[in-house]
């Protein structure tokens, strides 16, 4: 890919959170400290919620890779929709307890029993759960549940909870009082500032060892910014974007012009959408025999070029880059060759 072009060691946009890349903006650092407040209690709940893409799962991963207590034994758990007995049997499979029996007094005295072993060993367990707002508001009081296991007064296992914006409508509920009245600490995150966004972009650049200065121009940031509405993971996807670009057409900078232009590619393709825009013509109901009938096909069939217009500039460029990545390849190969000529 691109990574050799512009000095990376890595790909520095990639999608799936990686610890090593995170980035703590206020809100963010604010919710970290939340969960390690919560660490540090050993109680009670800690309810992280935010839009899709704000980085919720990689403050979880930092989270994890940063636990210096050895005393605690951690699961997380990227839910669907589970039952509350599907809920228990995956707590079970991920702490890898063995079950003894099918019931669901089987699996919690299983899971009491290892909670248990845990602190007779001086440790203790912690949960996170992913995506909980996928949870049934029953599965969400099943965990409540699982809070009620003491020993000598203590709680053995703590939870914590990140999801989307709907959970905090499933915690709101009024059947939901006793389980409010267990969370110690929320937060909620936000998306990037346009100065967040430069930072961001700047500090996953520098984690990549970029090797490019000024690799984007002073006022790219803000545009990056306006394109992606500062979501962290529309940032990666159309950084990335821009950064395959670039090396395609042998840029040194990224530019307006260079974002404009791939923002207007990826207007029109069914993935990497910057805002999530239906087609303009899209909500309107045709009218059969009439003269606005015509005109939405008209506006239809216009939509539709531009879109194979795009896919044929893409596969036109993927093309390119296929041919210098196989002439690269060529020359890392006879260099290779020359080599080992050489030391014969």
């Amino acid at each position: 890919m691109y990574e050799s072009y512009y000095g990376f060691s890595e790909r520095p946009f990639q999608l799936s959170p990686d610890p090593r890349f995170f980035f703590a903006t206020s809100h963010h650092q604010r919710a970290l400290s939340y969960l390690q407040y919560g660490l540090d209690q050993g109680e009670g709940f800690i309810v992280i919620t935010g839009p899709i893409g704000t980085g919720k799962t990689t403050i979880a991963r930092n989270l994890l890779a940063n636990i210096a207590d050895e005393n605690i034994v951690a699961a997380q758990l990227v839910t669907t929709n589970l039952s509350p007995n599907e809920l228990l049997e995956l707590v079970a499979a991920e702490f890898k307890i063995t079950v003894t029996g099918n019931s669901k007094a089987d699996t919690l005295r299983s899971i009491e029993q290892f909670l248990i072993g845990l602190n007779k060993q001086g440790k203790r367990a912690l949960l996170l759960v992913d995506e909980a707002q996928n949870l049934p508001a029953e599965t969400v009081e099943e965990l409540r549940m699982l809070s009620n296991f003491q020993l000598d007064n203590k709680p053995l296992i703590q939870s914590f909870l990140l999801g989307q914006e709907e959970l905090k409508t499933i915690i709101s509920a009024p059947d939901m009082e006793q389980f409010r009245q267990r969370i110690i600490a929320s937060a909620h995150l936000k998306p990037l500032s346009v100065e967040e966004v430069k930072d961001y972009i700047n500090h996953r650049l520098a984690q990549a060892n970029c090797n490019k200065e000024a690799l984007f121009t002073d006022d790219a940031f803000q545009l990056i910014f306006e394109k992606t509405l500062g979501v962290p993971r529309k940032i990666n996807i159309f950084v990335d974007r821009l950064l395959l670009f670039g090396f395609l057409e042998e840029l040194s900078h990224i530019n307006c012009k260079v974002i404009n232009e791939v923002a207007k590619e990826m207007s029109v393709e069914l993935t990497g959408s910057l805002n999530g825009a239906t087609l303009e013509n899209e909500s309107k109901p045709f009218v059969i025999n009439s003269t606005e009938h015509v005109e939405n096909i008209k506006n239809v069939l216009r939509e539709v070029e531009e879109i194979l217009e795009g896919s044929i500039q893409q596969k036109v460029k993927m093309t390119r880059y296929i041919d210098k990545l196989l002439k690269q390849k060529s020359r890392e190969f006879a260099e290779l060759q020359s080599k080992a000529t050489d030391n014969k």
